[in-house]
């Protein structure tokens, strides 16, 4: 079976024509732009359209002679359409920290622990969209009075391909209206706590059901062949996992500009400082920890303090001062892009500074703040009996060795398996079901 497989994460879309799990020809990829305005991170959806569009056309005709469509997709990544399915808002990305106050209100109100037993997680600021939600029937109630569909990025995707409703357990958990613990569908407890109504979410699939077919039109805008199945759909990490296996205590750590720790699990335990959410695809789960800037960081000492040395350079200096770290009173704190593991937004910032400090020992702090910060969830997520595999599938953004800084400092003996996209290739791997 010939899949084409569409990745569209944070910064680009990826697209390949996949067979067992296996690029079968070219990867292309094509960036779109986010929109940083202070605490608002967005995205215009037409400019995701387009990049699939691109991605497409340079993947040529071997994109229209597939038999089904994969999609994995970034989460959070909020959305409202209207009736027609036009985009009535930008993608709210998981950058976003606009809704501190409408997170603030539905813990208020619905209290933590209470959260926690009907979703799995507390609606952390760019990391659960149900604050998002809420922040845009308060702020925009005109505009949400319009809205007929929301949801997240495939939600969308689907709309303007196939002109289905749908999205999947995994999108689902992360929309903050999920009954994620049973997998029981939208909660109206949740959604009257949002002010969101149940009639504009959407249906909610497996993510390797098919949830529709190319529309004629979709077909002559983005160089598809009508009537091609598409599957529903599901996030990232979760595609990648499905390559190896996802094994019951199989740990992923995506290694890129925002690093994701998550296990598989077949019994969810809730944790306030963790996200919980389906797989999407069976009676699975994933329990996730995230550090919210770390490849990214290291890009902005790159540009603020080492402009002057090359990539290369950079990453060999890097790699010194993580096997040799340079004494100093110098510490960091690790939340340039916030945390989207608390409500309270923090920000990073340097302490113990003099003027005799360096620019080498201010990086140094950077590593050793984000090396134990990666080490540090690992006792986290084996709190609740869990039984790890030893074997880590790591992706990501590892080609300039930022695992091996986030890796240094985990307590026990691991072996860390590097897939090389293994998200567009875990798309590849999915069985398409009809329900």
């Amino acid at each position: 079976m010939n899949i084409l497989g569409i990745d569209a994460g944070s910064s680009s879309v990826k697209a390949a024509v996949l067979r067992n799990g296996r690029i079968a020809g070219r990867l292309v990829r094509c960036a779109f732009p986010t929109r940083f305005e202070g605490v608002r991170a967005e995205v215009e959806p037409r400019a995701i359209l387009q990049a699939i569009a691109q991605a497409i056309s340079e993947l040529g005709a071997a994109a229209r002679r597939v038999d089904v469509i994969a999609l994995s997709v970034m989460a959070p990544s909020w959305i409202a359409m209207d009736s027609a399915g036009r985009p009535l808002t930008p993608i709210v990305t998981h950058q976003d920290r606009r809704s501190v106050d409408a997170a603030r209100a539905l813990e208020a109100r619905l209290g933590v622990q209470r959260l926690l037993a009907l979703n799995g997680n507390r609606p952390f600021p760019g990391g659960i969209s149900s604050s998002t939600f809420a922040w845009f029937v308060q702020h925009e109630p005109e505009l949400m009075a319009k809205a007929d569909l929301v949801g997240h990025l495939n939600t969308y995707l689907h709309r303007q391909m196939t002109g289905a409703r749908v999205t999947d357990p995994s999108n689902a958990s992360y929309m903050g209206l999920y009954s994620v613990l049973d997998m029981g569908g939208w909660n109206l407890e949740l959604c009257e706590a949002v002010g969101a109504s149940p009639r504009v979410l959407p249906d909610i699939l497996p993510a390797n059901a098919i949830g529709g077919h190319i529309t004629a039109q979709a077909a002559l805008d983005l160089g598809l062949t009508a009537g091609t199945p598409m599957l529903t759909g599901l996030m990232d990490t979760a595609a990648a996992l499905l390559l190896v296996g996802a094994k019951i205590g199989q740990l992923i750590n995506v290694c890129g500009s925002t690093d994701v720790l998550g296990v598989v699990t077949d019994h969810p335990r809730p944790d306030e400082r963790l996200l919980t959410r389906a797989l999407g695809v069976g009676r699975k789960w994933m329990s996730v920890s995230t550090i919210a800037a770390a490849g990214s960081a290291f890009a902005w000492a790159k540009e603020q303090l080492f402009a002057d040395l090359s990539e290369e350079a950079f990453r060999r200096l890097m790699q010194k001062l993580a096997r040799r770290p340079v004494p100093s009173t110098v510490r960091f704190e690790p939340y340039l892009a916030g945390d989207r593991m608390s409500i309270e937004q923090r920000q990073g910032a340097f302490t113990g500074l003099t003027l005799a400090s360096t620019r080498e020992q201010m990086l140094g702090a950077m590593i050793e703040a984000l090396a134990a910060a990666s080490a540090a969830r690992i006792p986290l997520l084996q709190a609740g009996g869990l039984k790890i595999l030893r074997t880590v599938l790591v992706s990501g953004g590892v080609q300039g060795g930022l695992n091996k800084v986030l890796h240094r400092d985990w307590p026990g003996q691991w072996v860390f398996r590097t897939e090389i996209e293994a998200t567009l290739r875990g798309l590849g791997t999915m069985k398409p079901v009809k329900v």
